[in-house]
């Protein structure tokens, strides 16, 4: 209870830790029922998994670094070995679908735009995290849930969370991995490494030729990372500063295209495993790579005219 006593720590942390309670238990109920489902082909494999992963979002701020290292360590043994699966799934009928359908109408939505609503209004009008904004979000649309049908018990939002988690499976820690490893990259100094390479490419004071690089840079270092947030740090220290900014380019305009550069590598990656690869799973495609082939033309022109678009701005 300390850290929630502690008046030097911001409403926003606290409540931001609130929410990784609620996720790291969800996870950790997860683990607890696929244990208890004799039908998990793997679900010794499957427990240590989601107990894992839930033991550090919910208590990982509590924990030795060491512990929550082991933990991670621990975790993804279970996903190399494809020992996570799926198992004894109670899913609606279609016929049940329907009806709900007919019942609710379009108004299903309304949950689901109350999310993005509340989410955008701590953002843009609090000093709180726009995450605590969709936990709220997810509360209400709840509640609302419940009143559109008695069929929609707590029990239920809880049963289809792990239903959704199931269906995700090991694919869902890459978010959190891949958010990490831009600080790793940068603290091991990769960016530096990257400027002693492209100094030798790039032409000193050719601006134009700066933005190219740093453009391609961002779209294959984030397909690479599968983040274009860990990617802009390192490219930015290792091309962007050097390369660009150096020469008086508005670096708000720089970052703001560099950015969108990176998310064309996101298209392309299966690293982005939250855009590219949960989508196949849910919707049990399959092509593992259907995705991806379809946005790829895609990516590759928006690339080209983000190129553009910051030659001509910088």
């Amino acid at each position: 209870m300390a850290f929630f006593a502690d008046p030097t720590i911001t409403l926003s942390n606290k409540l931001l830790e609130c929410v990784y309670i609620i996720i790291g238990l969800i996870t950790i109920y997860a683990g607890i029922k696929n244990l208890l489902d004799r039908e998990n082909p793997a679900r010794f494999g499957t427990f240590v998994f989601w107990t894992s992963f839930g033991v550090v979002c919910a208590f990982g701020h509590w924990l030795p670094v060491r512990v929550s290292g082991a933990l991670v360590v621990i975790m993804i043994i279970p996903a190399i070995f494809k020992r996570v699966k799926v198992g004894k799934q109670d899913i609606p009928s279609k016929e049940y679908t329907h009806r709900q359908f007919q019942k609710i109408g379009m108004k299903i939505f309304i949950p689901a735009l109350t999310m993005g609503v509340l989410s955008l209004l701590f953002a843009l009008f609090t000093d709180i995290s726009a995450l605590v904004g969709v936990a709220l979000g997810v509360m209400v649309s709840v509640i609302l849930l419940m009143c559109y049908s008695k069929d929609n018990k707590p029990v239920t939002f809880l049963k289809d969370s792990e239903r959704l988690l199931s269906m995700m499976g090991p694919l869902c820690m890459l978010p959190q991995l891949l958010g990490a490893l831009g600080g790793v990259f940068t603290a091991a100094g990769v960016g530096d490494i990257i400027g002693k390479l492209v100094s030798g490419i790039v032409p000193e004071g050719n601006v134009t030729v700066g933005i190219i690089v740093f453009a391609v840079g961002m779209a294959l270092f984030t397909a690479i990372m599968g983040n274009a947030f860990g990617a802009i740090t390192v490219m930015t220290i290792g091309v962007g500063a050097p390369c660009i900014l150096a020469y008086g380019a508005d670096p708000v305009v720089v970052g703001m295209i560099a950015l969108t550069c990176g998310y064309c590598g996101t298209l392309l990656t299966p690293m982005a495993a939250n855009f590219n690869i949960v989508p196949v799973a849910v919707l049990d495609m399959k092509d593992r790579f259907g995705v991806i082939k379809k946005q790829a033309p895609i990516a590759v022109i928006m690339l080209v005219i983000q190129i553009i678009y910051m030659i001509a701005l910088h």
